[in-house]
């Protein structure tokens, strides 16, 4: 009976299926049966043909012909989310013809990316990195789709918006130098489009968290160096940045934070910058990597540190253009901050009143760039010192209402928190402070 059925799917009867239909009722078969059968068949004899000459050597002459596989590609079109056709796909996906051309129709390509963005086939993440490299409508198309995604729902935790960017495969597949510079590109734009807005550049530095563990777990035969990455930055300063935190030593911290800002107050007041555009490429890079700037403020308070250098770090993030000496007026303003903080840090009981000055300071600064910062160092000081514990919740409610950084503050507390769960914070009294103070500020944002 199978036989039959496999001869019938390629034989006159099924020009007749009128015919075709009594003898498969005739053999015991049901229409569905027959089809499915047919299905199954076609693919088999498809992906074999495919596999077999793209392995075994064949001349021009010889080889299939790109319109054919452009033929079977539109042939799939209204079948793409038949789990039967899945090996099918797979194939065309990898398969690569004699000719430079690309053979498979770009109608197949959107349908197989469509279908995949909405969950309705599962495909190897070969075949996935293959559609993306060789249809860059695709590769843009599953980025926006990412971060409509992550800004359509409400996601409470880091751990939550680093499962969804790992299941959309983009930052695996972006251990190829050319889908990260699109997709890195595409952030970029988008950061630009919503005014740097903390929930975009969390985003970014997440993602870039999770290519780089990528790149780092890839195969050593396959991996790219990184200057293929970055092409047009200072290499010493990509790698001092792509070191994770958990690679050294907590107490070489604050020595790698001070030798990243010595590279960085080199490139940016030691040279010539030609243009804004390249002063914000270079702060992008720094951003992307905005782990080791959440720590430099950190360290600041926790940690004998140089504070110059590292002031000096965080002032060039939060202000990169110093346009009638801004980055020199945030400096001034980071380390009055910063000393009055200091003073009262090893305080054991500390009032609301104790921190007014540091808080006016953030209520009345004029620049945004300078209350940006010193909201930064005020709410660490608040999580990390011993004292201020029993006043924090009050004075984060205070300063977000009346600045409106309620995001801004969240969005770095809930990084505070993806990294203290990576690292194994021990400080318990911390930990319950910071996710007492989230589930205050969940209901603002």
């Amino acid at each position: 009976q199978s036989l039959l059925c496999h001869l019938l799917s390629s034989s006159k009867w099924e020009s007749n299926e009128a015919e075709t239909s009594t003898f498969i009722s005739a053999l015991g078969y049901t229409s569905a049966d027959y089809y499915c059968h047919l299905v199954k068949n076609m693919v088999i004899a498809l992906v074999t043909e495919l596999r077999e000459n793209q392995f075994s050597g064949l001349n021009i002459q010889e080889s299939i012909s790109a319109s054919r596989v452009h033929a079977v590609s539109i042939f799939c079109v209204p079948l793409i989310t038949l789990p039967d056709l899945t090996p099918l796909l797979e194939t065309l996906l990898l398969y690569h013809g004699v000719s430079s051309k690309e053979s498979l129709s770009s109608e197949f390509l959107e349908a197989v990316n469509e279908a995949f963005l909405k969950k309705k086939i599962s495909l190897p993440e070969s075949a996935v990195f293959s559609l993306w490299l060789r249809h860059l409508p695709s590769l843009e198309k599953a980025t926006l789709h990412l971060l409509n995604q992550l800004f359509s729902t409400q996601l409470n935790s880091l751990e939550e918006v680093a499962r969804v960017i790992k299941d959309s495969l983009l930052p695996q597949a972006a251990s190829h130098p050319a889908i990260f510079r699109i997709v890195n590109e595409i952030f970029k734009n988008a950061l630009i489009e919503t005014d740097g807005t903390s929930e975009v550049m969390t985003v970014i530095q997440v993602f870039t968290q999770l290519f780089v563990q990528a790149h780092q777990n890839g195969n050593k035969q396959h991996k790219f160096p990184l200057k293929a990455y970055f092409p047009y930055h200072h290499q010493p300063l990509v790698r001092g940045l792509v070191r994770r935190p958990f690679e050294l030593p907590t107490t070489y911290w604050s020595q790698h934070l001070k030798h990243i800002s010595d590279m960085l107050k080199a490139l940016v007041e030691d040279t010539n910058i030609s243009s804004l555009i390249d002063l914000f490429e270079i702060w992008f890079l720094v951003a992307c990597f905005g782990e080791w700037l959440d720590i430099a403020a950190e360290q600041l308070l926790k940690a004998a540190v140089e504070p110059d250098a590292v002031l000096w770090l965080l002032a060039f993030y939060y202000c990169p253009k110093n346009e009638n000496q801004q980055r020199t007026q945030t400096m001034v303003e980071a380390q009055a901050v910063y000393s009055h903080l200091m003073m009262l840090f090893s305080c054991a009981d500390l009032s609301l009143k104790d921190l007014e000055a540091a808080v006016h300071r953030v209520m009345g600064i004029e620049q945004s760039c300078n209350q940006h910062l010193t909201t930064h160092l005020l709410t660490n000081f608040l999580l990390f010192s011993p004292g201020a514990h029993k006043i924090a919740q009050e004075c984060i409610c205070h300063i977000t209402e009346i600045t409106d950084t309620s995001k801004e503050v969240y969005n770095l507390l809930i990084r505070t928190a993806y990294r203290f769960t990576h690292s194994g914070e021990e400080n318990q009294r911390t930990v319950k402070l910071l996710n007492e103070l989230l589930q205050k500020l969940v209901l603002k944002v």
